[in-house]
């Protein structure tokens, strides 16, 4: 795995926090071009994202998807991270149905770094 970007962790702390202040998260995958190093595309022929997050907590059930991307993106700081995020917010059951359905999603699981690990 090599990345174009070089990471900085501790604002990927700060970001987790932030979202862990609202949310109690069961999961959290860091991927995209800036992860794997690639330049690869996603369905439809669109580029691959810089940054993909991909967040799992079962307190998005009450939440309208756009609702939680919005909040999930507008958390995280391009300038601090050097590119902008593609957020993808789930529920554990909608997290189990998309992991291999979304291209996004499922490199991001692959190949990207678990981030309640990570940092």
């Amino acid at each position: 795995m090599q990345a174009t970007l070089s990471l900085n962790r501790l604002e990927l702390r700060r970001y987790i926090e932030r979202i862990g202040d609202r949310w109690r998260l069961e999961g959290a995958y860091l991927g995209g071009a800036a992860i794997t190093g690639g330049t690869g595309e996603q369905a439809l022929g669109e580029p691959a994202a810089e940054f993909t997050i991909v967040l799992v907590s079962d307190a998005f059930d009450e939440i309208p998807w756009l609702e939680r991307v919005y909040v999930a993106t507008s958390l995280w700081d391009a300038l601090e991270m050097g590119a902008p995020v593609e957020a993808h917010c789930y529920t554990l059951a909608e997290f189990e149905r998309k992991r291999d359905s979304t291209t996004a999603v499922r490199d991001a699981v692959w190949h990207g770094l678990d981030l309640l690990v990570f940092i």
